[in-house]
């Protein structure tokens, strides 16, 4: 019996593991169904090919898993390349499989022919937004190809690959190959003498720092360790958070851009940067140039590239950043010991109660006595969700309250706060990604933070929800268009042009697409709203629409009570 090369595809995913795939079947893509149906392989139909690499995206964030698509020839590989992009920022596992011309049809002698869904190249298209692009020109390449895919994923840099398979092969005879993967790769690790030149650089430190990013997230337990072993304030970039615990008395926060903690970067005289591009998105959002850093610079990554880029190194670790850091605290604790928080014997007297806890603490304290009230306002917003829904994984889009969020919002574990608004920063990353996260994890509920303008490039992702039975909870935010954008025009003194939205009904579009809707402008209904939601068994998303204008009003008549009756939280519920 033939077994198409197709089929093999589907058996080779599986045995990596692969659970779901992410794709709208097109007349160039059904021999890749053909052995779905058979397979344990879950398939999610988006409503647009970039739906579908925003959901594969929010899976792997969420799972750590790569996620897959499967994407049709020329217009899908079009409208997959935003979804790319952001991966790519963000060093996002996804695998893109899709269909390409017949062989004898490729290349540039070739194109112009007027061939459905013709693209000149779409390895050239993709070439910026991937670790590779391949082409199979026999069956026998399927098996090397997703080896190379998956080596990417498992040891290097994670990033989007692609692999497309000519017409004339997908559905040709394959039953010669075996359906079983290659051996799966590790992460490198780092050689001895990098990991000893590091250690003796942090174990001559009087005021050690770390800056840890999304390349760490997989060693969390590793870098506390360290961090408390240090006494050293850390500062996580925003795919970072919960590295450190929520509360965690050496934690900074995502506060690079700030500039209290900037001076306190600038004071330390070694600096570890583990795992992050030291880029402008999670250390320059005000775009001035500002952050520094004056003392040694140890850089943990495990792209080589990246060891260079951005702020030249003293010290460099090639290697996986887990066992870099596992290495170098069991190095440090083979030092002779001191007491904790204290400093090495030849720091200056009274260094100890200088740095750590305590220098983290008044950085603190001073950025809390600069937020304004509008960012107040929003902290409160956020600070409700995470008190009612404690285990929620958030998945955003660029709006308001994530911008808000990625500087006041603390997460008590890895994995749990992701968004689109650094690195590539598109709109309409957020529900699609909450829905290839609500699948990665089915039991914790996943809220979609993103606003009126950012929804409506997705709006259709909700029909896909719904049909696939999952339950994220949207946060819709509505301030009546692009507010960011509106206001930098006003600050550059340019009369806002195209940032004032018309505004659909929501309400009645959410229901129209069978999901749950309602409303919550202050606390009190936002807490109603998010028990609802969470009540019971739900097997469909819920939309809860809050108006900028009406929260903050709220906030701020809290606010002017709070300060009138002390003592009491900072905002309360303006409807008691």
């Amino acid at each position: 019996m033939t077994i198409t090369l197709g089929q093999v595809l589907i058996r080779i995913l599986e045995d990596y593991g692969v659970e779901h795939v992410f794709g709208i079947p097109g007349i160039h893509t059904v021999e890749l169904y053909r052995g779905l149906a058979a397979s344990s392989i879950r398939h999610i139909t988006p409503r647009h090919e970039q739906g579908a690499g925003f959901m594969a995206d929010g899976y792997a964030r969420a799972s750590g898993k790569p996620g897959v698509c499967f994407i049709i020839t020329g217009p899908g590989m079009t409208n997959v390349a935003t979804a790319l992009g952001q991966a790519y920022s963000d060093s996002v596992p996804m695998l893109v499989l899709s269909s390409v011309h017949a062989r004898n049809h490729l290349g540039a002698g070739n194109a112009g022919s007027g061939r459905l869904h013709e693209l000149r190249s779409q390895q050239a298209l993709v070439a910026g937004l991937t670790a590779f692009s391949h082409t199979l020109m026999q069956p026998d390449d399927l098996p090397v190809a997703l080896a190379r895919a998956f080596a990417v994923f498992d040891s290097a840099r994670p990033r989007p690959v692609h692999i497309e398979i000519p017409l004339d092969l997908i559905g040709a005879d394959a039953s010669h190959l075996s359906p079983k993967s290659l051996v799966r790769s590790r992460k490198p690790l780092a050689g001895q003498p990098s990991i000893d030149d590091a250690a003796a650089w942090l174990a001559g430190a009087a005021r050690p720092l770390i800056l840890a990013g999304g390349g760490a997230v997989h060693a969390a337990s590793a870098l506390r360790a360290l961090a408390e072993h240090l006494q050293a304030p850390t500062a996580l970039t925003v795919h970072a958070k919960g590295l450190l615990p929520a509360a965690h008395p050496l934690l900074l926060g995502s506060t690079q851009s700030t500039e209290p903690t900037r001076q306190l970067v600038r004071e330390a005289d070694v600096v570890l940067a583990v795992g992050t591009e030291l880029g402008e998105t999670d250390y320059d959002t005000v775009f001035d140039g500002g952050f520094g850093i004056s003392g040694a610079l140890i850089r943990v990554d495990i792209d080589a590239d990246q060891l260079a880029r951005n702020f030249a190194p003293t010290c460099t670790v090639l290697g996986d950043s887990a066992d870099a850091l596992e290495r170098l605290c069991r190095a440090l604790q083979q030092a002779p010991a001191r007491p904790p928080g204290t400093p090495p014997s030849h720091a200056p007297a009274g260094e100890a109660s200088a740095w750590g806890a305590c220098r983290v603490h008044a950085v603190r304290a001073q950025l809390e006595s600069a937020w304004d009230l509008p960012f107040k306002a929003q902290r409160h917003y956020l600070e409700t969700v995470l008190a009612e829904l404690p285990d929620a994984l958030f998945a955003g889009d660029s709006t308001q309250p994530v911008y808000q969020g990625n500087l006041a919002i603390d997460m008590p574990g890895p994995r749990r706060w992701f968004n689109s608004s650094t690195g590539y920063g598109t709109l309409g990353y957020g529900l699609p990604a909450a829905i290839g996260a609500q699948l990665a994890a089915p039991d914790r509920p996943v809220v979609c933070l993103i606003g009126d303008g950012g929804l409506q490039f997705t709006l259709p992702e909700l029909a896909s929800a719904v049909e696939a039975g999952l339950a994220p909870i949207i946060l819709l935010w509505n301030n009546g268009g692009y507010e960011e954008i509106r206001r930098c025009m006003r600050q550059r003194d340019i009369r806002p042009i195209g940032v004032d939205l018309y505004t659909p009904d929501f309400q009645l579009l959410a229901r129209g697409f069978g999901c749950d809707a309602c409303r919550a402008d202050d606390a009190s209904a936002l807490r109603r709203a998010l028990r609802q939601a969470r009540s019971g068994t739900r097997d469909r998303p819920v939309l809860i629409e809050t108006s900028q204008a009406h929260w903050h009003a709220h906030a701020y008549a809290a606010d002017r009570q709070t300060a009138t009756t002390p003592p009491g939280p900072l905002h309360g519920d303006t409807d008691a």
